[in-house]
């Protein structure tokens, strides 16, 4: 089992933008095929911003999940950056540990890219606590804003 930065495994990027579409994206039945390439544009285009990355974990070949940091990742706290993005784990690798994995990467990452704190909004509760994530305050939008300390 291998952390991978996304950068460097171009041969995921497909299947990346594809379940990022499917877990996150808006009216999904709407150009589907035209919005993941544009996602796939959009992640490469990002490539060279320190406040972006995407790192895969793998196994055999096969993807089992990924996770990102984005430079932006909330209308309400536009001042706050970098964020802890998109930690996905696929259904047939969930409640094995994967996610702790991506999460002490990711954290690494950050800390490696001379970040001192790494936020995060998500819909779930006590969750990221478990991660070291501190919660800050329930935003508008009802999503938890947290953050990590590096």
């Amino acid at each position: 089992m291998e952390i991978f930065n996304l950068k460097n495994k171009l041969e995921y990027l497909d299947e990346v933008a594809k379940l990022e579409y499917e877990q996150w994206a808006n009216d999904k039945d709407k150009n589907k095929q035209e919005r993941i390439e544009i996602k796939k544009k959009k992640i490469c285009k990002m490539f060279d911003n320190k406040s972006f990355c995407k790192l895969i974990l793998v196994n055999d070949n096969k993807l089992l999940g990924f996770i990102s940091i984005f430079p932006k990742d909330c209308e309400e706290e536009k001042e706050l950056t970098p964020w802890y993005a998109t930690m996905y784990v696929k259904k047939e690798y969930r409640n094995k540990g994967y996610s702790r994995i991506l999460n002490d990467a990711i954290l690494k990452e950050a800390k490696d890219r001379g970040f001192k704190t790494i936020y995060l909004k998500t819909n779930l509760q006590n969750y990221y606590e478990k991660f070291g994530a501190i919660f800050i305050k329930k935003l508008k939008s009802g999503e938890y804003l947290y953050k990590f300390e590096l």
